[in-house]
């Protein structure tokens, strides 16, 4: 068939040089790519977070917590977790932190002058470090 002057190839040759020209390697970007993204999802799943709320509360009352201190926070959600709490209290050092175990969240965060001052609701577990 000729349309315009111009012969119009089969529809089976036009499948082949599509074939033909798609890049093989793209497909495996992408694979890889997926697999990256999808390993620092499982990773960071494992990592401890901290809920705007818990950083704005940290920031205001000028709580800052080591690396010594992260690594016992997260040993004791660890524990926590195997135990099977879902909501814990977590003292540590002069610092209380309300910590959403299935989550992995810190929730808020008080100052031992504060913390005497509170009562803590809704959790089911209390972790001393």
């Amino acid at each position: 068939m000729i349309i315009q002057n111009r012969p119009i190839p089969p529809i089976r040759q036009i499948q082949g040089e599509l074939q033909k020209a798609r890049p093989i390697e793209k497909k495996n970007l992408d694979t890889n790519k997926f697999a990256g993204i999808l390993q620092q999802q499982i990773q960071s799943q494992d990592k401890l977070k901290f809920s705007k709320h818990a950083s704005m509360r940290l920031d205001v009352r000028q709580i800052s917590l080591s690396d010594d201190q992260m690594n016992r926070l997260e040993a004791g959600v660890n524990k926590a977790e195997a135990k099977g709490i879902k909501e814990s209290l977590v003292l540590m050092d002069n610092v209380a932190l309300v910590v959403n175990i299935e989550n992995k969240t810190v929730v808020t965060a008080l100052d031992q002058s504060e913390a005497r001052e509170h009562v803590f609701t809704n959790i089911d577990g209390a972790v001393l470090l």
